[in-house]
């Protein structure tokens, strides 16, 4: 009987989804397990192979855990907002409810297609009210929230409210934008609008002001990852930094919670590490510096890790978007100043800290150092970061790679610090090179001299409060996260303006649903989108915000959502959240490393607080899955001709290599008459040959349109089935690991599937061979052997050689001819997670006369027992004098003195011994004889 993929695959695909086979609810008398895949964004290209290489291990891993006996809760859903729905909406009129609704459609027939075990009861959007209803939610919350630091917790902005009136902000612990001191006199004293700024500076949700990516061309702020090299990754639209008013969300709050959490995870140590990085903690001083300039004095603070070297500073930055820029720059400088600031603002911060390249201008300025009252000249340069401690640092040369590339670059004095009788306070590497340096000198430190390093820090530190010249302080790198952008397609603030000051609505005016609007560019007045929306204004007529939700908003909490998706009371109900508690298992790429998974956390931390959710860490374990890259090819043309010459014959000729549609290239031979029809100018295209083919060459690159190496998974599943897409793609390489797209191999796997076929039924017919013989012992050996392979494979998620034990597992029982029902049919229980179409089928054709068979999917994983590979017998090589001559089959167990009697009583040992007297005879149990003559 053929293997008819295409039927076998429609049957099932239709059979599980009639019966809602993969629909979960929540069973008490189960073990919950939820597996998660990063959320996807539907684009309108659809999903090329490398696309579902994650879906597939997370897919396998569900199965294996349901079959397993655990409650799998395994949904899917899209981040529907985004970008490029709404640049397309622009360049085509048409509403990005609509591409999206497209979109969806097309991701959702890909899926299907490869036999996913989703629950698509389950499935959210962030672009459907019901769902965008409890981002708003959130929002709303973390408005009317702060963070207290002295009980490391949100609490409410009323409870914030109720000590000001009480004390002020005496004895007051709660993270802020701006340290500021008011009475409680000072408090009550305030009017409304006066009371609501001040709030301001402490909400979880706030509006400040803050340095972004804006982009003129498209009328927005932009994330760092959609800018690159001073331009839109979409568009390639010029971004400049911009001061702007925008929503924020106060994540620095929760960078100590952050940092511990990562204790409390599975992830890899790299991934933590980057997470670690990201915040970037460390402890130090905030020292106050005076500005020489006694006619209109100024204090400005800057953050230091080695206080100790505070006697070496030589010169100060600060960053170029700095407020202090302005008030310390000289008319003299003004010029120059101004050029350098215009210079910079194409740049991203993410840039600005990867370059290395050295920039400033001098300001004019000089500081005066507060513990030795030398004067410092203050420049400016982008190695400097605003949004990191507080703009401006104190630059010593010697102890800092930067600041040391940044003094040679100017001729600045570089000084190195001492403390005689103790350790010099630097890196040896960089005091070399100063010393070399016409401006290199030595000096003492003062109160440190004899103290080590860290003594020296301490010390300084101590000196510094006692003498309220700063104080003791621990900074993060993380920043508070962006939440406005000037778009149209994403969730509306729930937050209206009256005389100016934001308010949030009442929750059961939820959702605020996005209005409809006559186009999908700014107005002309400059307003984002929502400027154009007719009657954007609460009942009562006060405006709504007109911007909206970025990406991260909808796809914080989503993992939350799918545990309740259809609850209209909560975000998620306390009993469903308590069932299902956090993400076990997820599964998605490492480029969301600094981005989601930050905010996701951050997100859950804040909701923990709040009451809403159990537990503060959302995913348990994550898995990375690496990158499948493009594997293109090239035909090479004869220059100044329509003639393309094969691969082996390009060095006699001079040649253009030009990139090919790889769907019309097999195993690197090109199809002759479907590139004559791919593109018009090649209609009348000649070829050279290497033996009537035409061979492509080929490279590795990342899988992209304009390289045409952008493979369809649609073509693979027609070609060759959606089991034996599954299957390839685990079998390229290790699952976090990059590898190449190659489909020279996919044959393999698919004849794989043809044997495994093959075992059931007999050639050419549709009798099966599957009977109730017992088991031999070398049959269930092979199985077990199987089991216990898969099994631990897919708990290390070693996919790729769990293919490989398949595949030798077939030969072994294709060899034996099994054909007993209690080996076969764990087979297809193990193949089910990898390969589940044909294992249904061969599952309900198997199945006993008497009996009506379930889904597969609802079976027992076997389980591996040891007796099975225990060897009965041995298969001794014996040997005379070191020379293989003969083997013996002998039981396990027999003791080396019964060995060396069989086999000396073996004919063979006769032949060979040649009458003679073995000088001696040396056995290793259960390995070799050798018998020396």
């Amino acid at each position: 009987m053929e293997y008819n993929f295409r039927e076998i695959e429609q049957r099932w695909q239709k059979y599980w989804q009639q019966r809602e086979i993969y629909k979960v609810e929540e069973d008490p008398s189960k073990k919950p397990f939820y597996i998660l895949d990063m959320f996807p964004y539907p684009s309108g290209a659809g999903l090329h192979v490398g696309h579902p290489l994650g879906y597939i291990a997370s897919d396998i891993y569900s199965r294996y855990k349901r079959l397993s006996g655990f409650n799998v809760l395994h949904p899917m859903g899209y981040d529907a907002f985004g970008l490029p729905a709404e640049q397309y909406a622009i360049q085509t009129g048409q509403h990005p409810e609509i591409t999206t609704e497209q979109n969806i459609r097309r991701y959702r027939e890909q899926l299907d297609k490869i036999g996913f075990s989703y629950d698509w009861s389950r499935e959210v959007r962030t672009c459907d009210p019901e769902y965008y209803h409890w981002t708003q939610w959130v929002f709303i919350k973390m408005f009317d929230s702060y963070y207290d630091t002295a009980k490391e917790k949100a609490c409410p902005i009323d409870e914030l409210m109720g000590h000001l009136n009480r004390f002020g902000t005496e004895g007051l612990h709660a993270a802020c934008s701006e340290e500021v001191e008011i009475t409680a006199a000072q408090w009550k004293t305030m009017g409304e609008k006066e009371q609501q700024e001040f709030l301001m500076n402490y909400r979880i949700a706030y509006m400040g002001d803050t340095m972004v990516n804006w982009c003129p061309y498209l009328g927005t702020v932009l994330a760092n990852d959609e800018v690159s090299e001073g331009v839109s990754v979409r568009g390639g639209h010029p971004v400049e930094q911009r001061l702007m008013r925008q929503w924020c969300l106060r994540v620095s709050a929760y960078a100590e919670r952050l940092l511990s959490g990562l204790d409390q995870v599975d992830w890899t140590d790299s991934l933590k590490e980057t997470q670690r990085n990201w915040i970037g903690r460390s402890e130090g001083a905030e020292i106050h510096f005076e500005l020489d300039r006694p006619e209109d004095p100024l204090t400005f603070t800057v953050f230091t890790t080695r206080a100790d070297t505070v006697f070496g500073v030589t010169f100060m930055v600060l960053a170029p978007e700095s407020e202090l820029v302005q008030q310390v720059t000289t008319a003299g400088q003004k010029e120059a100043v101004e050029a350098y600031l215009q210079q910079t603002k194409h740049k991203t911060e993410r840039e600005r800290i990867a370059d290395r390249r050295v920039s400033g201008v001098f300001t004019g300025a000089c500081a005066i150092n507060p513990l030795n009252g030398k004067r410092i000249p203050i420049w400016i340069s982008d190695y400097v970061l605003a949004g990191y401690g507080t703009g401006a640092i104190m630059a010593v040369p010697a102890h800092d790679t930067r600041d040391f590339a940044f003094a040679r670059h100017f001729d600045l004095p570089i000084v190195q610090v001492v403390v005689p009788e103790g350790e010099e306070a630097t890196d040896p590497a960089t005091w070399d090179d100063a010393r070399d340096s016409k401006s290199g000198t030595m000096i003492n430190s003062d109160f440190l001299n004899g103290l080590r390093v860290s003594a020296a820090i301490a010390k300084t530190k101590e000196y510094i409060a006692e003498k309220r010249l700063g104080r003791i302080k621990v900074n993060y790198r993380l920043r508070d996260a962006i939440f406005s952008r000037q778009r149209y397609w994403g969730e509306p603030f729930p937050v209206y303006y009256k005389d100016g000051i934001p308010y949030v609505l009442s929750e059961d005016r939820l959702p605020l649903v996005l209005p409809e609007v006559d186009a999908f560019l700014p107005t002309e007045s400059g307003e984002p989108p929502l400027g154009r929306a007719k009657g954007w204004h609460t009942p009562e007529g006060y405006p709504y915000e007109l911007s909206t939700m970025p990406g991260f908003a909808g796809s914080s909490a989503y993992y939350l959502r799918y545990m309740d998706p259809h609850n209209r009371k909560a975000l998620v109900g306390k009993e469903k959240d308590e069932y299902w508690r956090h993400v076990d298992l997820y599964v998605g790429g490492t480029e969301h490393a600094t981005g989601h998974l930050i905010y996701s956390r951050f997100w859950d931390k804040f909701l923990f607080d709040i009451g809403l959710v159990c537990e503060e860490e959302p995913f348990r374990k994550l898995v990375n899955q690496g990158m499948i890259q493009g594997r293109s090819n090239f035909v090479y043309r004869i220059k100044d001709t329509n003639r393309f010459v094969s691969f082996g014959l390009k060095d006699r000729y001079e040649v253009t290599p030009i990139h090919v549609d790889v769907n019309i290239v097999h195993n690197d031979r090109l199809d002759l008459d479907a590139f004559r029809a791919w593109r018009p100018e090649f209609a009348t295209a000649g070829f050279e040959l290497e033996n009537g083919e035409y061979i492509c060459g080929w490279a590795i690159e990342k899988m992209s349109k304009s390289m045409f190496n952008v493979v369809n998974p649609d073509d693979i599943v027609a070609r060759y089935g959606a089991d034996t897409l599954r299957l390839y793609e685990m079998f390229l390489g290790p699952l976090e690991q990059s590898k190449p797209w190659d489909t020279n191999g996919i044959d393999g796997v698919h004849r794989f599937l043809k044997r495994t076929w093959g075992l059931f039924y007999e050639q050419n017919s549709d009798k099966l061979r599957v009977d109730d013989a017992k088991p031999s012992a070398e049959e269930l050996k092979s199985l077990h052997k199987l089991i216990r392979k898969v099994t631990q494979d897919i708990e290390q998620f070693s996919f790729n050689t769990s293919i490989s034990a398949f595949m030798i597992c077939v030969n072994e029982l294709s060899a034996l001819k099994t054909s007993s029902r209690s080996v076969l049919r764990p087979l297809l229980i193990l193949l089910s997670a990898f390969a589940p179409h044909i294992a249904e089928e061969l599952w309900h054709a198997t199945a006993a006369d008497d009996e009506e068979p379930e889904s597969i999917v609802n079976a027992q994983w076997p389980q591996f027992k040891e007796e099975y590979l225990v060897e009965k017998s041995v298969t001794y090589p014996v040997s005379f004098n070191g020379k293989t001559r003969f083997t013996v089959a002998l039981p396990a167990d027999m003791d080396k003195a019964a060995v060396e009697a069989a086999v000396m009583a073996s004919p063979e040992a006769a032949k060979w011994l040649e009458g003679k007297e073995p000088k001696r005879i040396i056995v290793v149990p259960g390995r070799i004889v050798n018998i020396v003559l």
